[in-house]
């Protein structure tokens, strides 16, 4: 697949009609920001619940006797545990045990399973080993993502579809209807939040994006954009392809150490397990004595030496912080440490906080 803007959402006159311009990420033109306050769609999604339109996320499906094989090579995590209705998180490794990409698989039974990814190597990866295999692997487009994050998407989606949406735990999702529309419901988000993702065709997601507006805009339910979950994944800890991590990095690097499955083989596992315990930094976040987000690529240093570099800044209201995920050098990594920032724009101190900022047992997604 090539990236320049070539794809396109079947929701981009809605977005547009927000105020987007419809900027790209993954090929496909994407709501960055609306008219609306991007505080106000944070607001949302902590209060009542914010919609996001994820599908410039790729999604490929993996058909056939070899799909769970095709599969299990590709992500880092054991297949062979995730049953039909059940997802899993992992890393995408290059041959060298690189992070080359991060995806979320899920089974779908039958011997068919889905693959969402970013913008790394992730096709690239599955053709190779699909190679010779019996398994059928189709790029589809068509199959769009809604992503309904906060503590009202229960209610309002339950309330629409005939299937106990309440039952579904952490990472499983089942096929159903959603306004009468055939649809996939996942227990699964980037927010922080109890949240469900909405897999639909492109024929019918602009009716669903409208049913649920319109039912949920008395409770507080708006369309938020991706400065908006900017904000609310930085608060949750959660990574971005591009920024935190790269192809560059080892998982134990970028903290997905816990994603490393030991028991099965998959590409890249046996050069990134020789990689462990060689860390040149270690995932942190920091908060900066500053009114403002920064803007990423800042140094920090510790009694005047170079320890870490900021990745992906963002100023929350909720917390009252300017808040930063980045690399830092492993002996500077201990909560309470006292760093000073340096840039060309910015120049001040920070301390090292435990991740995530934001509800740190996780009490909210796993509700």
């Amino acid at each position: 697949m090539t990236e320049e803007l070539s794809r396109t959402s079947a929701l981009a006159s809605r977005h547009t009609e927000l105020g987007s311009g419809l900027e790209d990420w993954n090929g496909m033109g994407t709501a960055w920001t609306y008219n609306s306050d991007p505080n106000n769609e944070h607001d949302a999604v902590r209060e009542a619940a914010g919609m996001f339109d994820m599908s410039p996320l790729k999604k490929v499906f993996l058909r056939g006797a070899d799909a769970a094989a095709v599969a299990n090579d590709v992500i880092s995590r054991d297949i062979s545990k995730i049953a039909p209705r059940q997802s899993t998180y992992g890393a995408v490794l290059t041959e060298q045990g690189t992070v080359g990409d991060d995806a979320i698989v899920a089974n779908n039974g039958g011997n068919e399973w889905l693959l969402c990814h970013g913008s790394g190597c992730s096709m690239e990866m599955i053709e190779a080993s699909a190679a010779g295999k019996n398994v059928d692997v189709e790029f589809d487009d068509d199959l769009h993502n809604l992503s309904l994050q906060g503590p009202k998407a229960l209610g309002l989606l339950d309330a629409h579809t005939p299937m106990d949406l309440g039952s579904l735990k952490y990472f499983e999702h089942q096929a159903t209807e959603l306004f009468g529309h055939p649809v996939r419901l996942s227990r699964t988000g980037y927010s922080g939040e109890r949240g469900y993702e909405i897999l639909a065709s492109a024929s019918v997601i602009a009716d669903i994006w409208d049913q649920v507006l319109g039912h949920g805009a008395d409770q507080g339910i708006m369309p938020a954009s991706f400065t908006a979950l900017d904000k609310v994944r930085i608060e949750a800890g959660l990574l971005f392809y591009g920024y935190d991590m790269t192809d560059e990095h080892s998982p134990w690097e970028v903290g997905l150490g816990f994603a490393m499955n030991r028991s099965s083989d998959y590409r890249g596992k046996q050069a990134a397990m020789g990689a462990k315990g060689s860390e040149r930094f270690n995932q942190a976040g920091i908060s900066i004595n500053h009114n403002d987000a920064l803007v990423g690529g800042e140094t920090l240093l510790a009694n005047g030496k170079e320890v870490g570099t900021i990745n992906s800044p963002a100023y929350s209201h909720r917390l009252g912080k300017s808040l930063a995920l980045c690399h830092i050098s492993p002996e500077a990594c201990v909560p309470g440490t006292q760093l000073e920032v340096a840039s060309d724009d910015f120049n001040g101190f920070a301390v090292v906080e435990a991740l995530p900022f934001y509800d740190p047992g996780k009490s909210r997604t796993h509700a």
